[in-house]
């Protein structure tokens, strides 16, 4: 990292480690903005496109039916950032214990993007505030059992690391964040702070800046990418902006990485933090009209399938395996029967017609121990912005540390 990239304009200091390099501590929020209108316009078209969301989230009949595949949406979207390479269809696998895993890699890289699921759903049910522990248990659930177990899951960092190319070293890395101990704590504390302060700043705004600052320190030796967009969906909760935890960036950020990444750096460098806020605004817009549009969908899916069911007068049984389809679109005909509470022939009586009905497809050829998969479920889910074309994939970021 180089001192002469960061500007006086950049908003915290430069920390001499040793002949390897400095290290950026961040100033505590908030800066001082320059405020114009194109940036309180994005504002409000980021705040109307939240409450359009939010109406659809209203109308929801079963609330979990449909955030649970915006969740496993998110999760295989944020941990394809950091370089895995399993789909929404091996995460569907891996929770529905089907072996649908070509290779051993994938089921390691599901398992991971499975932990990034259940440390949101820890964040959202737990009792703390957003504070550094409540960050810490959420880590540790996200690297328990899975690359990265033994990079002290849940525990701040006690050695230096550094942001760059893989293999990069410290001299050489694109970013170096605050060294552990004190500065390290007391940066977190005043972050801490600033997230539960009274100010005046529009919520998205305040979110964007912490989402920032959480990515300046980089208090986990891995894992801090995930753990800093989970952070951007527990305060749209806490700050009221979502009933429903139906809105994720990583798409966005995905789609947009190099100028993600440029932006976050160029923060640090230059205090360029009104291109920062307005990357960001309009990943909130878009992305929120993404997910309005998801979730309305899903919704037709789910009473065109009601609206046929109910008037050929199908049982009860049937209508509930179609709405627990969306939540788990891959299944087997003994996890309806468990799901449902029905006998082994009934459940398979229900597969058979959904399969004849084109809802179910069989994907595994076999006779016996057969999987099933709701294809339009899926294919909804995994349907990208047409108007933005995604990024080649390549060599991801990696956070690097001392031995």
């Amino acid at each position: 990292m180089r001192p002469t990239d960061f500007t006086s304009r950049a908003p915290g200091q430069l920390i001499t480690l040793d002949s390897e390099g400095a290290a950026f501590v961040p100033h505590p929020l908030p800066p001082q903005l320059h405020w114009d209108g194109a940036l309180v316009r994005l504002i409000g078209e980021a705040e109307r496109a939240l409450g359009e969301l939010n109406g659809v989230g209203r109308r929801l009949p079963n609330p979990y039916l449909f955030t649970r595949p915006f969740i496993n949406r998110e999760a295989v979207l944020s941990s394809r950032i950091e370089g895995t390479q399993a789909s929404l269809s091996d995460l569907y696998a891996l929770e529905a214990q089907v072996p649908l895993f070509p290779e051993l890699e994938v089921r390691e890289d599901a398992q991971e993007v499975q932990n990034y699921v259940r440390a949101l759903e820890h964040g959202l049910s737990s009792t703390l505030p957003i504070s550094t522990r409540l960050l810490r248990e959420m880590h540790a659930v996200l690297m328990s059992g899975v690359r990265g177990q033994n990079r002290a899951p849940g525990e701040l960092r006690r050695s230096q690391n550094w942001i760059g190319p893989a293999g990069a070293r410290r001299r050489d890395a694109t970013f170096v964040p605050a060294p552990p101990g004190p500065l390290l704590e007391g940066a977190l504390n005043d972050l801490e702070r600033f997230i539960h302060a009274q100010n005046d700043l529009p919520p998205l705004v305040e979110i964007a800046l912490v989402h920032y600052q959480f990515e300046a320190l980089h208090p986990f030796l891995d894992g801090n990418g995930r753990v800093g967009r989970l952070l951007i969906t527990l305060l749209l909760i806490q700050r009221q902006l979502l009933t429903q935890p139906l809105l994720y960036l990583s798409a966005y950020f995905e789609r947009h990485r190099s100028a993600y990444y440029e932006h976050l750096l160029a923060v640090s460098q230059r205090g360029e933090w009104e291109a920062w806020l307005a990357f960001f605004l309009r990943g909130v817009e878009r992305e929120a009209g993404d997910a309005a549009l998801r979730a309305q969908r899903l919704l037709d899916l789910r009473e065109a399938w009601r609206a046929r069911y109910q008037q050929e007068r199908a049982g009860s049984n049937l209508l509930a395996a179609t709405d627990r389809l969306l939540a788990q679109p891959i299944t087997t005909a003994g996890q309806l029967q468990h799901a449902l509470g029905v006998v082994h022939r009934s459940a398979q009586l229900i597969v058979d017609r959904l399969l004849r009905d084109g809802v179910l497809v069989e994907v595994t050829g076999r006779q016996r121990g057969r999987v099933y998969m709701a294809r339009p479920v899926l294919e909804l889910l995994e349907l990208e912005q047409v108007s933005e074309q995604r990024p080649t994939p390549g060599n991801p970021i990696q956070t690097l540390t001392e031995p």
